[in-house]
């Protein structure tokens, strides 16, 4: 850690203070600083190498865009200063413009990656998805124990769930698109699946109890969350003790265009991002391998993540 005399000078420059009190909200691009504080782009990465220098910020590469957020495990006494003083130029007009510029921002990141679902509702299952093949969908239908609780998080139409409430007690379909969750309803419906329920809702804050089902199922979801890490912590609080988590996803790729054609917040991940998030949030028994991988460029593989919440 830098003194303290290195750290308040640090904070004592306006700009790197604002960038600090947007990071301290929400990891954000270099594109997307540059639009909330309307500044240069040499300025806004100037200043984001001292920060990063200092031990404020760290970054993160998907593809060609770099990602800037407040390092995890900062000391205590550099956080304070740095709360003390964001909170002390809240009240200031530029930063009352920054919070209303991100969360601009923010909404259109949500409003992207909902347009882009009701787009494709009712066809989802007939169009082209990365990493949604049926040879991974086997490896997770190998892991179906019948007469449990099952929650689909980010299940879109539920095409898992449709196969899987033919031998479940009860799956929940969550997603936050309301047009998926209107056909998904309609499906369940003239498919006799009395026990399949869709909710609207977000990954990140499942409408869902406490310690409510056995199996969450995250299928092509995770490279659409926020947070990623976020999602993984809600699936374990409504597991049961003994309950199973199983995520299938994209393995980090370059795909830059993915973001436009698929909506994708995450160019995927790695295993080791992936064991990481599942073990964070209290998984235990944590095992991630490849499981599939596409012929046809850009040759997308697919990851096979399970997990258990562990018992008293």
């Amino acid at each position: 850690m830098k003194s303290p005399w290195d750290t308040l000078k640090i904070l004592a420059d306006p700009t790197r203070l604002r960038l600090l009190a947007l990071l301290l909200r929400e990891e954000l691009s270099v594109a997307e600083i540059q639009e909330i504080l309307d500044m240069a782009q040499s300025r806004i990465s100037s200043q984001l190498s001292l920060l990063r220098q200092a031990g404020f910020v760290v970054d993160r590469r998907d593809g060609k865009r770099a990602y800037y957020s407040l390092r995890p495990g900062i000391d205590p006494r550099q956080y304070t200063l740095l709360r003390t003083a964001c909170d002390t130029i809240a009240d200031q007009p530029e930063c009352a413009d920054d919070r209303a510029n991100l969360d601009r921002i923010l909404t259109r990141r949500r409003r992207q990656s909902e347009e882009y679902f009701n787009l494709v509702a009712g066809r989802l299952g007939k169009n082209y998805c990365p990493g949604r093949t049926w040879e991974a969908i086997g490896h997770l239908a190998l892991r179906l124990v019948p007469s449990i609780v099952i929650a689909d998080l980010g299940a879109g139409e539920g095409m898992v769930s449709q196969l899987l409430a033919r031998r479940a007690a009860q799956v929940w379909c969550v997603d936050n698109s309301p047009r998926m969750v209107e056909v998904g309803t309609e499906l369940a419906r003239k498919n006799g699946l009395e026990n399949l329920r869709y909710l609207l809702g977000d990954i990140e804050t499942v409408p869902l109890g406490d310690a409510s089902v056995d199996l969450a199922i995250l299928s092509q979801a995770l490279h659409h969350a926020e947070h990623p890490q976020r999602a993984v912590e809600e699936a374990f609080r409504i597991l049961r003790p003994g309950g199973q988590l199983i995520v299938l996803d994209l393995r980090a790729h370059d795909f830059e265009k993915a973001h436009e054609l698929y909506a994708d917040r995450w160019l995927g991940f790695k295993e080791s991002a992936l064991h990481g998030f599942m073990k964070k949030a209290g998984f235990v028994q944590v095992d991630v391998a490849t499981v599939a991988r596409e012929t046809e460029a850009p040759h997308f593989e697919t990851l096979l993540a399970a997990g258990l919440k562990p018992k008293p």
